[in-house]
């Protein structure tokens, strides 16, 4: 969803998710930092790792939840912040969390096309490494409540 601090936020403060932490992922070097992601040469993204009971919240509701809380029309970036490690992605468990993530990439894709954005250009990569971000980065907005936030909804929703 671009800049994990919002992005954390939005999934904490959601009903059913039970922990959160943001880190790194997708890129192709083993340690990482803040400075060294977000120098562009790694390959990585920020990522959110959510945590969710299942008898509360479904995968495909978290997916619904990730795609109308940023634009995911704007490949590597979200508003002022730009760069790969911006992009919009997601990182399945498993093939049945891909197959979903697939289909509702697929039906966000003509939500958005029909609202008059460009083609969503959200990845759905395998799950690889995660590389937990520094603690001053994790829960950052709980910590400083007006600290930026990028993440901006485009109110394009599948709900009828």
């Amino acid at each position: 969803m671009g800049c994990f601090w919002g992005a954390e936020r939005i999934f904490w403060k959601t009903p059913g998710i039970t922990a959160t932490s943001v880190g790194y992922a997708g890129g192709q070097k083993e340690n990482v930092d803040y400075r060294l992601v977000c120098g562009g040469a790694t390959g990585h993204a920020e990522i959110i790792t959510a945590h969710f009971d299942d008898s509360q919240i479904s995968y495909g509701d978290i997916i619904r939840i990730f795609f109308e809380n940023h634009d995911p029309t704007q490949g590597n970036r979200q508003g002022n912040d730009i760069g790969s490690q911006y992009r919009s992605v997601i990182m399945p468990l498993d093939d049945a969390q891909e197959q979903v993530a697939r289909g509702l990439l697929a039906d966000y894709n003509q939500a958005y096309l029909e609202k008059g954005f460009g083609p969503v250009t959200t990845q759905i990569l395998p799950i690889g490494p995660i590389i937990l971000a520094e603690e001053y980065h994790q829960q950052y907005l709980a910590k400083n409540p007006n600290g930026y936030c990028g993440i901006a909804p485009t109110g394009v929703s599948l709900k009828a």
